[in-house]
């Protein structure tokens, strides 16, 4: 028996059709020999290879902004592999294409100074397109809170969208759409440092519990300031709408629906209670007040104090 040894490399060669060079191994699968000129898309899952000046963004990108950090380690990333997943396109009847998804990928392929990008051509109306859009940047990319709720808004205002049809779409639990949208009801000012990191979705969604935008700028401030953790938030949130003074926080001086006959009753009993004397009044005249005392003393004083002029 022959103790030569076999080369495992011929047989491996034979069918593979030899050893590729490893910057062609780099190169994703299945647009290398394709080029849109002359050629039409097999299908939805074809992919092309576009010319950069073929392309345009997409105006209805529903991102706002993009980390410079992010897009300088993708434009490097693109540099060294090459770009692994393409972008999805549509053609435009006036020529040319539109970016449907992928904007972010497009503009790092831009700066490494691609000329050619591989993209995925979808055929899609406006509607269409926005849908795509939209979805795709929700569900799959890294969008802040505040580009979620208008990501929300745009599929519901302009598909027709029901908050029960999106949480369908989307695949999201209803209740978290609702809780979502509501962001936009708070201040520019929270809405900012909700986008830049500077409070928690979980503190934004504490602000909500009362309807002032004052109140809840100040209470932003104090979450960046102090480092409040959210249930501080909401302990604090409850004690305003109760009508309880919170350090650090000016309320409002709302529409005088409390008679002064009520300061008045107030200010008689800070003379027996250091505590401050809070009270509520709704507009059919029901309400309540509470009374903070630190010791049995001011108890005992009040008493006298109502004994005296025999209530």
């Amino acid at each position: 028996m022959s103790n030569k040894v076999r080369g495992l490399g011929r047989g491996l060669g034979a069918l593979m059709g030899g050893a590729p060079a490893a910057n062609e191994l780099r190169k994703p699968v299945g647009y290398i020999n394709k080029s849109v000129v002359g050629a039409r898309p097999a299908g939805d899952a074809d992919i092309m290879r576009i010319p950069v000046d073929q392309i345009e963004a997409n105006p209805f990108q529903p991102r706002i902004g993009f980390s410079e950090e992010g897009m300088a380690e993708l434009t490097e990333s693109i540099r060294s592999l090459g770009l692994i997943q393409p972008i999805t396109v549509r053609k435009k009847s006036s020529g040319g294409y539109q970016i449907i998804s992928g904007e972010r990928r497009y503009r790092a392929c831009r700066r490494a100074g691609m000329n050619m990008i591989p993209a995925y051509v979808r055929e899609a109306d406006d509607q269409g397109m926005l849908e795509m859009a939209l979805v795709e940047n929700i569900q799959r990319m890294d969008l802040d809170p505040v580009e979620t709720a208008l990501g929300y808004r745009r599929l519901m205002e302009e598909c027709s969208f029901t908050q029960e049809q999106l949480s369908l779409r989307l695949g999201k639990n209803r209740a978290t759409v609702a809780n979502t949208l509501r962001l936009l009801k708070l201040p520019v000012k929270v809405q900012h440092d909700l986008k830049e990191g500077l409070i928690s979705t979980g503190h934004a969604k504490a602000l909500l519990g009362t309807d002032s935008e004052a109140v809840q700028e100040q209470l932003c401030d104090l979450i960046i300031t102090r480092g409040l953790s959210v249930r501080e938030v909401e302990s604090m949130v409850r004690s305003i709408v109760n009508g309880m003074a919170v350090p650090g926080v000016k309320s409002e001086s709302p529409a005088r629906s409390i008679p002064k006959t009520y300061d008045l009753l107030a200010g008689q009993m800070r003379k027996y209670f250091s505590k401050d004397i809070n009270y509520r009044r709704t507009q059919a005249g029901k309400g309540s007040i509470t009374i903070r005392f630190s010791s049995d003393k001011e108890v005992e004083k009040f008493l006298a104090a109502l004994d005296s002029v025999k209530l």
